[in-house]
């Protein structure tokens, strides 16, 4: 079986690549894969580059899996949040190149990252839950807003504005934008830079500054389970 997410250890930076061949759907294979591919990191104590292939991050929770609901869909969605709340707890720094579009649970990955880049070019970066009819989970409301500007929070929540990579930068979708050939290099610079600060300090400031957030977030995502599960 074609692995989805490639583990490529160089030194002290563990590179997570996914590659679907498509648009790389968060299925319940991806992100078992992902949740390995963490654990194999934490292990060897490496600092993460999660990427995807060219021209796209991921374009979010398999949509198929979505609409068959049940405990499959519901399975799904808690899988990528609780992965979510795990990248924003990690105790190791971990980055995102983004080399393309991000759309829903995509883009709520990039935001749980310590350091995002992404590409300039025609590629959405967007929240587009309110577009295709679905009410915000609160679990991705609180990811929105721990990173996002107030003004574009707003936009991206509650009028799934999509953003250009340049104008993601300004709402706080990413930290900065590079050419599409000096991506994996200006991530690798950024992971090099990480790994240099002191682990121990890293992670418990980490958890020191995201307190609120991942106490909101973990609350949220027991609710949305709630929601989803509906009258009992």
């Amino acid at each position: 079986m074609t692995s989805l997410v490639a583990y490529q250890l160089d030194e002290s930076i563990a590179t997570l690549t996914m590659d679907d061949g498509k648009v790389n759907a968060l299925s319940p294979t991806m992100l078992d894969e992902l949740r390995v591919a963490f654990d194999r990191a934490l292990e060897d104590r490496a600092v993460v580059v999660l990427t995807g292939r060219p021209g796209v991050f991921s374009a979010g929770f398999d949509l198929s899996v979505l609409r068959g609901g049940g405990d499959d869909a519901l399975d799904m969605v808690r899988a990528g949040f609780t992965l979510a709340e795990r990248m924003l707890s990690f105790p190791n720094p971990v980055v995102v190149a983004c080399p393309g579009h991000a759309i829903a649970m995509g883009v709520f990955l990039v935001l749980s990252a310590d350091y995002r880049i992404g590409v300039p070019g025609p590629f959405r970066i967007v929240a587009n839950e309110v577009a295709l009819g679905i009410t915000m989970p609160r679990a991705a409301v609180e990811i929105c807003r721990q990173r996002l500007t107030p003004a574009a929070f707003n936009r991206a929540v509650i009028l799934a504005e999509p953003h250009a990579p340049d104008a993601a930068v300004a709402a706080g979708f990413l930290d900065r934008v590079v050419e599409p050939p000096e991506l994996q290099d200006a991530a690798r610079a950024a992971a090099t830079q990480l790994a240099a600060l002191d682990p121990d300090a890293h992670a418990a400031t980490k958890l020191r500054a995201r307190a609120r957030t991942l106490e909101a977030l973990r609350a949220a995502i027991e609710a949305d389970d709630a929601d989803f599960l509906g009258p009992t």
